[in-house]
């Protein structure tokens, strides 16, 4: 064999060796760089609540959202959910209904702990409802408490909310994502808050419930609209019950409020639309200044009901209540 023959084959053989070489390590680094996206953390993220800490040191991949609250976070954080509780879901999340992907973990107050365990999540988030699994779930996989105050949510409502979301944002490496979530929200809270400073009109917040009604004062599930949108309250009524204090008609046309904001907990719990006026009215309180002037809000019962303290929810809240200081009309009921 000629010298030039044997050249050729040593530069060949080193050109293919360094080609090698050089795709070994690029398929190194990329599995290196998708093992750190789907494993690794810089530092572990804890994360404290009313249940004790919660401690991650990979970023999860396989969600469990045992509230609807929480899948609405996930949801505008971007984020896939493996598993969710479905018995009631808002209309602005309908969209998981019957989404064959997302596995139903059963209802809310009572999730299927067997399919918990059988979706194999590796985070698992949960509110107050479920408050009574937490051991359990804890040692399933790690568990975020949402610390939301059912009974009374006065004072630091809208932070809770938006705490959690950057809790969750950081969890995900969403953060700039649940920045620009709660910047729009703090928008829409202080030109609520800046529109009704000065207005007058005091106003009552009442859930029918199978003709009965239930009152929520400045104490109470829904303190945060006295409390952090300046809404006036038309009756001092507390109850730190989540269904509220149990009134009449003749308390309601008492009270006799300048708007009032009708919550439909039947609507919700039968699955069905939101009740009409004329399905409500009655002489007592076609007799209040509410119902003569046409301040009677039927709320979206899913946002108030279902959720009431995530992003999407708190939005449709604020539209809700703003209604009521449109300018009056004549009554059509």
């Amino acid at each position: 064999m000629s010298w030039q023959n044997i050249a050729r084959i040593t530069v060949c053989t080193l050109f293919s060796a360094c080609l090698l070489s050089a795709c070994q390590k690029q398929t190194a680094d990329a599995d290196n760089t998708a093992h750190k996206s789907a494993q690794g953390l810089a530092s572990p993220i804890e994360i404290q609540h009313q249940m004790g800490v919660t401690q991650l040191t990979t970023r999860p991949q396989r969600v469990a959202a045992l509230d609807m609250n929480e899948v609405d976070f996930l949801d505008q954080l971007e984020v896939p959910i493996a598993g969710m509780v479905k018995d009631f879901i808002p209309h602005f999340l309908e969209k998981y209904q019957h989404d064959a992907t997302v596995q139903d973990l059963g209802a809310i107050v009572q999730p299927n702990m067997e399919r918990v365990h059988a979706l194999q999540p590796d985070l698992i988030l949960m509110t107050a409802n479920q408050a009574n699994h937490y051991q359990e779930l804890s040692e399933i996989a790690p568990t975020l408490y949402y610390d939301v105050d059912y009974s009374n949510s006065q004072g630091q409502h809208f932070n809770i909310v938006k705490q959690h979301l950057l809790d969750l944002g950081k969890i995900f490496d969403k953060e700039a994502l649940a920045q620009q979530k709660i910047t729009a929200l703090e928008h829409k809270l202080n030109t609520a808050q800046q529109q009704l400073a000065n207005r007058p009109e005091k106003a009552l917040v009442v859930m029918h419930n199978n003709g009965a009604f239930s009152a929520f004062g400045p104490q109470s599930r829904y303190a945060f609209v006295f409390d952090q949108l300046g809404v006036k309250s038309a009756s001092q009524v507390n109850a730190s019950s989540v269904h509220g204090q149990p009134i009449s008609s003749e308390f309601i046309q008492h009270a006799d409020p300048d708007i009032l904001y009708i919550i439909d907990r039947t609507a919700v719990m039968e699955h069905r639309p939101v009740i009409a006026a004329d399905q409500v009215s009655n002489p007592l309180l076609r007799q209040t200044k509410a119902w003569k002037n046409g301040r009677v809000i039927f709320v979206d019962a899913d946002a108030w009901y279902v959720t009431a303290a995530s992003v999407r929810s708190l939005h449709i809240v604020i539209d809700d209540v703003l209604k009521g200081y449109a300018t009056p009309q004549p009554s059509t009921f």
